[in-house]
């Protein structure tokens, strides 16, 4: 009679020579774990941890990341927790920065090594979803025996990725429960609401990020995917977030390489210089509420100038 430690041993044998990781996400995990990383799903492998004074300079690394992070890390967990699930944010090293649990499921997480201080990464951890999310760069879900070392198949992982103001990938979320009765529509449900909570520190991120720029949501896509540029005083787009740059096909440091607007969002564009000075005329009458001479005062121009100007527009 077979164990459960045999069967998922041959089920990644099969998988491997079958070469299935052509066509399966986990499949072709489980091969970077045995052939790239060389671990071996059998063994139990201890979870690298790093010192109160490693993690503190980790987290120093992430800036302001950490701090805009932990509201959202909350409600995530007011909202998961009550599954026996635990919520981490890692770096892009696969390290645990900081975590949400029940004390009452602590034992379980701490046995899985799933803490603050350790490396999910898939180099030292195999598939897993930290360690995937990020070798993959995207949203994953790993589901108890879809994770390629035996010790942690009690475990499923829904991670998302979280990306700075660049566009690099930064960080992870994940929710992790050790629940064997979790429903599909329930886990389902979980990532859905990882993605969504890490679309949202993103735009917080960029917001940290461009505190003086104006925020414009890219047109014609869903509000939820986060697609926000930041638009400076000319009109120019000085950066990005991630959905945005990959709808639009952006690249690089845009506060060095600005872009217009208009030519990204298809707005009119004023790129005559009578234009452009009728339309700051206009606002400045907006602002005044039609009074020429405060209007004036507020262009450091004499009354006299600003009808003249008001007349040949």
């Amino acid at each position: 009679m077979r164990t459960p430690l045999s069967r998922h041993l041959q089920r990644i044998e099969v998988a491997l020579a079958n070469g299935q990781a052509a066509r399966s996400a986990i499949a072709a995990s489980w091969a970077r774990s045995a052939h790239l990383h060389g671990l071996d799903p059998t063994r139990r492998h201890a979870v690298p941890r790093l010192t109160q004074a490693e993690l503190a300079e980790a987290r120093d690394r992430l800036g302001p990341l950490p701090l805009l992070a932990a509201p959202h890390l909350d409600r995530l967990f007011q909202i998961v927790g009550g599954l026996g699930a635990c919520v981490v944010l890692a770096d892009a090293e696969g390290v645990a920065l900081d975590r949400r649990g029940n004390p009452g499921d602590d034992r379980d997480f701490a046995d899985s090594g799933l803490w603050t201080g350790a490396n999910w990464s898939e180099a030292e951890l195999g598939t897993n979803g930290i360690g995937t999310c990020l070798a993959e760069g995207r949203a994953v879900t790993i589901h108890r025996d879809q994770h390629f070392l035996a010790h942690n198949t009690g475990l499923s992982c829904s991670s998302a990725p979280v990306h700075d103001a660049q566009g690099r990938l930064a960080a992870v979320i994940d929710v992790s429960t050790a629940r064997a009765d979790l429903p599909e529509a329930v886990a389902s449900l979980i990532a859905h609401t990882v993605g969504d909570t890490a679309r949202k520190m993103e735009t917080d991120l960029f917001r940290d990020h461009f505190p003086r720029a104006r925020m414009v949501l890219v047109p014609g896509l869903d509000q939820g995917q986060g697609a926000v540029l930041a638009v400076d005083a000319d009109d120019l787009v000085i950066g990005a977030t991630r959905a945005a740059r990959t709808h639009l096909g952006l690249r690089g440091d845009l506060s060095a390489m600005p872009r217009p607007l208009a030519d990204l969002v298809q707005l009119e564009a004023h790129e005559r210089l009578e234009d452009a000075e009728r339309a700051v005329l206009n606002r400045a009458m907006a602002r005044a509420s039609g009074n020429v001479s405060a209007a004036a005062r507020a262009l450091g121009l004499s009354r006299a100038t600003m009808h003249r100007k008001l007349g040949r527009t």
